[in-house]
């Protein structure tokens, strides 16, 4: 009998419950291992980096559990449509979002949130990155369960999934939480400050008085969502759904800035995010080769072009970012 599952919430699915899954990023950091790994260069998210299916592959087993497929909206860039057209084949074309060019992950989330809600104004929305690893699926589940059980009973603000930190990382938002609330108040938290990539001395502080990482995955009544945004760029989500409504994405885009829905709209709104906290999911951002390989060394499995690469440049470069 598996505990995780006896101690998750006591939650039905909510019949509104939808997964946004964001797979538009370039990977450029990555690109030499995903030339190494995959012969091109191709986005991480489209890589088996760690193990043997890509990170978009193992996101969506990661989420099947908890979300109808009919209810899984792919954010993806147009570019890299000879990477994901397999992949994703499977999806209803209303739910794959392919953008015309980036333009920061605010924007993807912005037209996200106005696709889920022309079908369903009720939603309650999870995004999640597909480029981050987990290596414990059933305790990111029972997470997941927490967060939206926490969107449910506080349907005014939103929940972010903060993984206990490991380090002073520069590289990562960071999360203070707050008094505990509701009936999960040991887990469930509000949150009094969101940093965004803090400086060294900053995110030594941090990492001492306990903060936590910011995972990115964040659940939420979708009105809610677009509030938030509204609140910060209300022109954006405004010329959003009028090019959606005229299907005139290319030229709108081309018009908009590039806007970090952390940096930009999450950071300045911390009095309506509430954080669940996240011990036990083995949560990992690889957005570096640095911690890919960090990674991949501490891993009783390792694939073979790990193996191979012990030792190179390829190393000796993911190194000298931390040097």
């Amino acid at each position: 009998m598996n505990l995780t599952n006896i101690l998750a919430p006591t939650l039905l699915v909510p019949r509104h419950l939808w997964a946004v899954l964001l797979a538009g990023g370039d990977g450029a950091r990555l690109r030499d291992l995903t030339v190494r790994i995959a012969g091109d260069d191709r986005p991480k998210q489209f890589c088996p980096i760690v193990g043997s299916e890509s990170l978009l592959r193992q996101t969506r087993a990661r989420l099947d559990p908890l979300f109808p497929g009919d209810r899984q909206v792919f954010v993806v860039s147009y570019a890299h449509e000879r990477y994901y057209a397999e992949e994703l084949a499977d999806a209803k074309d209303s739910l794959l979002i392919a953008q015309p060019m980036k333009r920061g992950t605010a924007v993807g989330i912005i037209v996200a949130l106005v696709r889920v809600m022309q079908v369903d104004p009720d939603a309650i929305v999870g995004f999640f990155p597909c480029d981050h690893h987990y290596s414990d699926d059933e305790s990111f589940r029972f997470i997941v369960r927490s967060a939206t059980a926490g969107a449910v009973q506080f349907p005014g603000s939103l929940v972010i999934v903060g993984a206990e930190a490991e380090c002073a990382e520069t590289e990562y938002g960071w999360i203070e939480p707050g008094p505990g609330v509701g009936e999960a108040a040991r887990r469930l938290c509000r949150v009094n400050r969101f940093w965004e990539k803090p400086a060294l001395p900053q995110a030594r502080a941090l990492f001492q008085s306990g903060c936590l990482w910011n995972t990115f995955a964040t659940i939420g009544n979708a009105a809610t969502f677009l509030d938030l945004v509204c609140a910060e760029v209300p022109d954006v989500v405004l010329s959003l759904t009028r090019a959606m409504a005229d299907n005139d994405m290319v030229s709108t885009y081309a018009r908009l800035p590039n806007i970090d829905f952390s940096g930009d709209i999450l950071a300045r709104q911390a009095n309506k995010l509430l954080v669940v906290r996240d011990s036990g999911s083995g949560w990992a951002d690889l957005g570096s080769p640095h911690r890919v390989l960090c990674l991949l060394a501490k891993s009783a499995s390792q694939p073979a072009w790990f193996r191979e690469t012990n030792g190179s440049t390829l190393q000796v470069r993911a190194l000298r970012e931390v040097v």
